[in-house]
């Protein structure tokens, strides 16, 4: 196998904060500064939340633009990824980032639960935000957290509310929505390759979780997520240092499984993404 393999960095999140581990990034600065770093590191895809100066999370789209300025300066070529997720705006504010014409940009196509709380994607909310993205050519990163999410995008790619090919992210290991379960795993991507042969997935695991997604997608030919949204250590005894650190052992294991790490040329080519302006 020697598909080039897609990292795609999560630094920040709507949830983990200093006290949870210092190298969160929250500040513009700090996102911008760890972005590079992860760049350095192999990471093709930035995934991007924003925080208030208080941590608390924030649809801002002025937040946004900083941050999308400062990672392009500094990271030419990277793909730049903004979050719509309802941690951090509902309605129309979980779109408000749409505008500055991100390479791409989270879509979650239904609802389902979170620790302590129900993740609301209703239709009317999912076609707006669609709709938004072909209007203002952002492709959709679609986040799978239920085996209905991916046969949902495939219906909207079908007929023709969010332009193809997909490009979907198997999230596993949430509380109250997906484990980590091989065998689902595995039906994930059969049921993808079946439905929608030309897409392209990725697959990303929380807390723990993370290493076993992160090897599971790079051993069968995915790409995968990593960073500290998703986890915030290493292993049990130690605190992840820094974004570049879980891209470095993402990255380890494409070593392992002989596959290269996509350069940014690459990911744009594989993710029909035209070269940044």
């Amino acid at each position: 196998m020697s598909s080039p393999c897609i990292l795609c960095v999560a630094i920040t999140g709507s949830v983990a904060r200093k006290e949870h581990n210092p190298a969160v990034p929250i500040s513009i600065s700090e996102q911008v500064e760890s972005v590079h770093e992860s760049f350095e590191a192999g990471a093709t895809i930035a995934h991007c939340h924003v925080r208030n100066e208080d941590q608390t999370p924030t649809s801002d789209p002025e937040r946004f633009a900083q941050l999308k300025e400062g990672i392009e300066r500094h990271c030419p070529g990277m793909i730049v990824q903004l979050s719509t997720g309802g941690r951090s705006g509902a309605g129309s504010e979980r779109g408000g980032m749409l505008p500055l014409r991100p390479d791409m940009a989270s879509l979650a196509v239904g609802s389902n639960n979170f620790p302590g709380r129900v993740y609301q994607n209703e239709p009317a909310l999912v076609d707006w935000l669609a709709s938004e993205m072909i209007r203002y050519n952002v492709k959709p990163e679609i986040e799978a957290f239920d085996l209905s999410h991916i046969f949902q995008a495939v219906r909207m790619s079908e007929d023709g509310r969010i332009k193809g090919p997909l490009y979907v992210q198997f999230v596993m290991g949430v509380k109250n929505a997906m484990p980590v379960d091989r065998d689902v795993f595995d039906f994930y991507v059969k049921t993808l390759n079946r439905l929608a042969p030309d897409a392209e997935w990725c697959g990303a695991g929380v807390g723990k979780d993370q290493i076993t997604l992160n090897e599971w997608s790079i051993s069968s030919g995915g790409h995968t997520r990593t960073g500290l949204e998703d986890n915030i250590r290493l292993d049990r005894d130690s605190l992840a240092p820094s974004n570049a650190a879980l891209i470095r052992r993402a990255a380890e294991l494409c070593e392992k499984y002989e596959r290269p790490v996509a350069t940014w040329q690459q990911a744009r080519e594989i993710l029909k993404l035209g070269r940044p302006t």
